[in-house]
């Protein structure tokens, strides 16, 4: 079997027999002509060349005239320059022109092996090592998740599945994906007991100063009011549903001109849902409280009209109680496009405030209009596809164009979100009356009836800092990637939520948040 197709233009190309036949012995096919022209032609007939080598002195039609040529005919074919002239722009123009690399008369053959090892071999070694790295540390992983974890070592688990999410992505490793999926799962099943085991006492041991994670209503003084300078601006944006898989693909860009002081995590509390994890973030209140405390600015889930409606006055509430002297915010929020031109055209009257808040949307709109819509399914199918897409839109979007605008100056930045998504794959039968609430990944209501081992349960919503719509009322959070279905059109409905991307109950990838602090670096 061949190792690829070579296509080698010299004028002397004879004088080259014996590197030639030391590449048909390591399996590759090579193809030879003594001409730009040649090389041209061939190019034009065959298009399962898998590298040129091209001589960059040939009289007649040079190195780098074939080249801007052949570069015409089949733009993404990797050509390999060889010469005897190093002189810096005549290398600079062939870099400029695209070449995959270059290699200075006389060439050996060993140092031609290595060229397309680096070339036609680089996918193929790149994922068979990814691979091996893996299995090697999928026992390790396995091991861990099985070990009695605390929160910390919960939130440093989900970090490593997720880069070797990216890394075999990166690497097209499919089966190890596969394998890595299935692991994920695991860790989600055994994640979901250790949460139903310590949730209520995390809430409490919050109050008695007790070590217990960082939750979404002590997100802002333990990790931003505490950081806040007086000789600096902070900016906070929000991206609503960002998943920390998701903050891993548009780190890169953002780190083009942020420098990332600290990456840390803190756990959503339950429902992982915006109506109540976001107002909880905002008011440093959980949800009883700020029932209890602002009737007027709380809408249970059974109750029409906006339910984040308020979250800039809960906010501003929440800083009169935390700080002594007072400072200067601003809150924004994104809903659409207009609102997102606005919040690039006064990005740089933000930074006169102290603390800036700019709640993002995008995100938790594309995971809904993806349920909806048959296109976006297809454009992100899986957890994959869904990155991929929420990088594309970060790269082009006008909150990267705002971030880009203030760059320059010296801003203090913080990104996080409320809650993430999982992707919803085994059905779960519940029964409720029509009071029940419609969310797939948690219910409350009077009276329901579910398959226990599917869900944390909540007889009494109080235990759980919650609100009671009703004196009967129950909570149920879906556990792993369970989504909860009534029996009237099952199967209709199972077809039509089943691998879609959904929030609210407990898993990994909605409760382990990102909340990251960077400084920019003009």
């Amino acid at each position: 079997m061949e190792n690829g197709k070579i296509l080698w233009a010299d004028d002397e190309i004879d004088l080259l027999k014996p590197q030639i036949l030391f590449l048909q012995k390591k399996g590759y096919e090579v193809l030879t002509v003594s001409n730009g022209h040649d090389a041209i032609e061939e190019c034009e007939n065959i298009n399962d060349i898998d590298v040129v080598f091209l001589d960059e002195s040939m009289p007649g039609l040079t190195g780098l005239e074939t080249l801007a040529r052949i570069k015409n005919i089949q733009p993404h074919l990797p050509v390999v320059m060889i010469t005897k002239n190093e002189a810096e722009n005549v290398m600079e123009e062939a870099i400029g022109s695209q070449i995959t690399d270059y290699l200075i008369k006389p060439v050996n053959p060993h140092q031609i092996l290595l060229t397309l090892k680096k070339i036609i071999d680089n996918n193929r070694l790149v994922r068979e090592k990814t691979a091996s790295d893996y299995q090697q540390e999928f026992r390790k992983i396995f091991m861990e998740i099985n070990s009695g974890l605390g929160f910390k070592e919960w939130a440093d688990i989900y970090r490593k599945i997720v880069n070797w999410e990216l890394k075999l992505d990166d690497s097209n490793t499919t089966d190890m994906s596969e394998i890595l999926s299935m692991q994920k799962n695991e860790a989600n099943t055994e994640f979901s007991k250790f949460v139903e085991k310590n949730y209520i006492d995390w809430l409490y041991e919050q109050e008695e100063g007790q070590e217990a994670p960082v939750m979404s209503n002590t997100l802002m003084i333990d990790k931003i009011f505490t950081q806040l300078d007086d000789s600096v601006p902070s900016v906070m944006i929000l991206l609503d549903n960002l998943r920390y898989d998701q903050w891993k693909v548009i780190e890169p860009i953002i780190s083009e001109l942020y420098r990332i002081e600290e990456e840390d995590f803190f756990y959503s509390i339950l429902p992982t849902t915006t109506q109540y994890s976001r107002n909880a973030i905002f008011s440093g209140l959980m949800p009883s409280d700020i029932q209890e405390y602002y009737p007027e600015w709380w809408k249970n889930d059974n109750e029409k009209g906006g339910k984040n409606l308020h979250e800039h006055d809960l906010l501003r509430e929440h800083v009169n109680r935390v700080f002594r002297e007072p400072i200067k915010i601003d809150y924004t929020k994104v809903t659409n496009v207009n609102s997102a031109k606005q919040m690039q055209d006064n990005i740089h009257n933000y930074l006169n405030n102290d603390l800036t808040v700019i709640v993002y949307n995008f995100i938790d709109m594309l995971s809904h209009a993806r349920t909806e819509m048959e296109v976006l399914k297809e454009l992100a199918s899986d957890e994959r596809a869904y990155r991929s897409l929420t990088k594309s839109w970060f790269l082009h979007s006008p909150l990267w164009a705002a971030l880009q605008q203030i760059a320059s100056k010296d801003v203090q930045l913080f990104i996080t979100t409320d809650h993430g998504t999982i992707r919803v794959r085994q059905p779960s039968r519940v029964v409720g009356d029509r009071e029940t609430t419609t969310n797939l990944r948690y219910k409350v209501g009077r009276n329901l009836q579910y398959d226990k081992k599917d869900v944390l349960d909540v007889r009494d919503p109080n235990e759980a800092l919650l609100p009671r719509p009703n004196v009967s009322s129950t909570f149920i959070f879906a556990k792993e990637d369970k989504f909860f279905l009534y029996p009237n059109n099952y199967n209709y409905y199972n077809n039509y939520y089943k691998n879609t991307f959904q929030h609210g109950g407990i898993s990994l990838e909605e409760m382990i948040c990102p909340v990251v602090k960077l400084r920019s670096k003009g």
